[in-house]
């Protein structure tokens, strides 16, 4: 049973977290270890902050998913090179700005381009589909999730058109960013690029697998204050899911309660951000998504990719990517929305500090 004196160090944590929005290495630990007696009052808190800055809006964005081919070899992602069972393919400049048509005349105004590190996806090939996606829809936000890049390659990027990028770390820890990579990868580089993100003025984007193979508490710890400490303005996290045709094949999938439980924290630290209720978690859980929603999360992303290369997106098993997931039942998903008291907006939800 909890003592009164731990029950009084919780109560103090939480009233700092609250005041401060940022917590210790020592204090986040605390929580996580004792995350069963402070779940309800970090959710309530988390629910009724994203409340007041977002107002109950959830934000679509509209998810191009360009490419499965990779040239890195990461050992639990299912579009890793290493990966011969996987029908590969790679979106035609056409096609992706047919999605593009199509989400715009849907009302979307904000799209996410995300692919594997396609090698032959260079820079020439961006900066003309950036631009013409612009010249299609010149309102809209365009994100990008494609990887490590030089700083010379972002910065022509953002000036051409591209609003946001995310790059999620997975993990902050050396010795189990080596045990999810192969040795020609790079922590420190892919560090390295979220802060040229940052200096190039992208609103930009990290986060994690919970769950993944080898994580610890600790080393979700050390997540967090990073994250604390680059001050994105999108964190997305969701649950390992294990692939078949990866190494980690006989893992066992990230918890939904634990993502769940980070959901509230990484609200209550990052007031705010833009967190999307990820895909992952509506792949473990029927009720994942809206558990993210009705505790912080402010975003979600329909898929808009063709529908006969959705499936060959297969970062990890059993993707939810079709039904309410899908950008052609858009209306669907704003009724589900609405019977959890939320209203699905299609503004671009740009980052913006409202001192609520």
């Amino acid at each position: 049973m909890q003592t009164q004196k731990m029950t009084d160090k919780l109560e103090g944590i939480v009233d700092d977290l609250l005041e401060d929005h940022r917590l210790s290495g020592e204090k986040l630990k605390v929580l996580l270890d004792h995350r069963e007696e402070v779940r309800q009052t970090l959710a309530r808190e988390a629910s009724s902050l994203t409340d007041r800055v977002f107002h109950r809006k959830i934000y679509v964005r509209g998810l191009i998913e360009l490419s499965n081919i990779c040239k890195n070899n990461c050992y639990y992602c299912g579009i890793r090179r290493g990966n011969h069972n996987l029908h590969r393919y790679r979106l035609s400049q056409e096609e992706v700005l047919q999605a593009v048509k199509l989400g715009t005349d849907m009302g979307f105004k904000t799209f996410v381009l995300q692919g594997g590190e396609d090698p032959l996806l260079d820079d020439d090939f961006y900066l003309d589909l950036v631009r013409k996606i612009k010249d299609i829809n010149p309102q809209a936000a365009l994100t990008l999730s494609i990887g490590e890049r030089s700083y010379q390659s972002y910065e022509k990027l953002k000036k051409a058109g591209a609003n946001r990028f995310l790059l999620r770390h997975e993990t902050k820890n050396k010795k189990h960013y080596r045990k999810l990579h192969p040795k020609e990868m790079s922590l420190e580089n892919r560090i390295q690029c979220l802060y040229d993100l940052k200096e190039l003025g992208y609103q930009t984007g990290t986060g994690m697998m919970v769950g993944s193979p080898g994580q610890s508490l600790d080393h979700l710890v050390e997540d967090l204050v990073f994250i604390q400490d680059l001050e994105p303005e999108m964190v997305g996290i969701g649950p390992y899911i294990p692939h078949e045709d990866t190494p980690f094949s006989g893992e066992k999938p990230g918890s939904v309660e634990l993502t769940v439980f980070l959901i509230h924290l990484l609200r209550l630290l990052l007031p705010y951000a833009n967190i999307p209720a990820t895909t992952s978690l509506n792949t473990l859980s029927p009720q994942g998504r809206d558990l993210a929603i009705q505790g912080g999360a402010n975003v979600y992303m329909p898929n808009l990719t063709p529908a006969y290369h959705r499936k060959d997106y297969a970062l990890y098993k059993d993707k939810a990517c079709f039904n309410i997931e899908a950008a052609e039942n858009l209306k669907d998903l704003k009724e589900v929305m609405e019977k959890i008291g939320y209203d699905l907006v299609m503004a671009r939800g740009d980052f913006e500090v409202k001192h609520v």
